[in-house]
């Protein structure tokens, strides 16, 4: 897979938008987080500008704890992501549908089945979002006390995605022949039971729908940590991550790259870490855009974010907000990278309490660039041309007019300078993002 010059972008449907002070906006919907037109609206926007996906965030819990928090953020309600892309693949023809689904309170058999299913109804469009959860809220949702600790999370997905991928290769592509002549509606020379039997999975199979038109629908990750990346470098073929920094970026991206390249998949893994812009015609514009958010959003939503991103492990509501944070705080099962982000971010900018809780806010520890398109522009290229970046997961503030702001007057300079594409090259995601199909590994083991 070439660069050839041009970055991948997506964007993330995140209910009203990237920012906890998003729904209080007066040009944002507050229904819209359960309106499927108000999505297939923000669907049509980012394929209208050639984007390559469009990315829908989940956990399977309200991630808040505390009712102060809950009841003045809109996350509390949202669509769950295979649902609402299956509705989005009948409003949409080219753009890339990407679900998250979590591989510790799943079984591989649904979501193996859910994707398959999401891939057909596109035409080749799906992607999974890998998670292995990290909020406490979740665990009791499934009649556990607690999470699994983090490394055991991780070993159950690596288990489960090997897997998932096995039964999506129970069938081969050609396998479902529906001849009405002879009355054979399925070639069994070509099904392959899976039988598997693992340390965490045990899953007969076979799936009970043909083989995706993409092979394997994208596989996409987050990991952060070292278990994760170590991860994501193993299976993924797109990686999400927060990067709020150029040379934080830089580092992320030579890491996974070198480890992909160690299993002989470089070519193979796209690195897009999210940007929350802000866009004005100035720069003062813009950072009245972010002062009006920001004045939106109550002391309690600010804690009650910084305090789950820094992994439930400290009292914020009794710190002195005016001391500066500590270099480290106690060990979290939940969002570990995540608290390493923001504790690194805290020492080197030597911030408060209050700085960081803010910083939190308003990007939740992404990359956040507040200014005119141009300059907006300059931090993106930037990055793609230095290596810290193959694109990016672009996370507007608001819906819809963050993202029209970004379409309108964004992307038009990435394009002026060559950057970006006009229009689809491919039918599938994977063509359109530069991935091979995969081969099925039952026809290769024959071979």
């Amino acid at each position: 897979m070439r660069r050839n010059g041009k970055m991948k972008l997506g964007v993330m449907l995140w209910s009203l938008g990237y920012h906890e002070g998003a729904w209080l906006d007066p040009s944002v919907p507050a229904n819209g987080g359960a309106d499927i037109d108000y999505y297939a609206h923000l669907a049509a926007l980012a394929e209208a500008a050639a984007f390559h996906f469009v990315f829908v965030p989940d956990s399977p819990s309200v991630i808040h704890e505390d009712y102060a928090t809950i009841a003045r953020v809109s996350r509390s309600a949202v669509l769950e992501p295979i649902t609402l892309l299956s509705a989005l693949s009948s409003r949409t023809q080219h753009i890339g549908l990407v679900g998250t689904a979590t591989t510790t309170y799943h079984q591989p058999y649904h979501l193996a089945r859910m994707f398959a299913s999401l891939d057909h109804l596109s035409r080749g469009r799906a992607a999974w979002n890998i998670v292995t959860s990290g909020f406490k809220s979740e665990a009791a949702n499934f009649g556990d006390k607690e999470l699994p600790d983090h490394g055991s999370r991780y070993a159950r997905a690596r288990e489960f995605v090997e897997v998932v991928k096995g039964l999506w290769d129970t069938w081969e592509d050609d396998a479902f022949i529906r001849d009405k002549q002879t009355g054979i509606f399925a070639d069994t020379t070509k099904l392959h039971v899976l039988n598997h039997r693992g340390d965490c999975l045990s899953v007969r199979g076979p799936l009970n729908i043909a083989r995706p038109p993409q092979g394997y629908p994208v596989l996409v990750q987050a990991g952060a940590s070292d278990t994760g990346i170590r991860f994501a470098a193993e299976v993924a073929e797109v990686v999400f991550t927060a990067a709020p920094s150029l040379e934080l970026g830089k580092r992320y991206y030579a890491t996974v790259k070198e480890k992909s390249r160690a299993l002989g998949r470089d070519d193979q893994v796209l690195v897009m870490p999210g940007i929350v812009p802000i866009v004005g015609r100035t720069k003062q514009e813009a950072s009245e855009k972010l002062k009006k958010l920001q004045s939106y959003t109550h002391i309690d939503v600010q804690i009650g974010t910084a305090n789950r991103l820094l992994g439930s492990v400290t009292d914020l509501r009794s710190v002195n907000l005016d001391s500066l944070v500590p270099e480290t705080l106690p060990e979290t099962n939940f969002t570990k990278s995540r608290q390493n982000l923001l504790l690194d971010l805290a020492a080197s900018h030597k911030l408060t309490w209050r700085q960081l809780i803010r910083m939190a806010s308003d990007s939740l520890g992404h990359l956040m660039v507040v200014g005119t398109p141009d300059e907006i522009a300059d931090v993106m290229v930037d990055a793609f041309d230095q290596h810290a970046a193959d694109g990016f997961n672009v996370l507007p503030a608001t819906f819809p007019d963050g993202l029209k702001d970004f379409i309108e007057l964004v992307v038009p300079e990435l394009r002026r300078r060559g950057k970006f594409r006009s229009r689809y090259s491919g039918q599938t995601l994977r063509e359109n993002l530069g991935l091979e199909r995969p081969l099925n590994q039952f026809t290769c083991r024959q071979v």
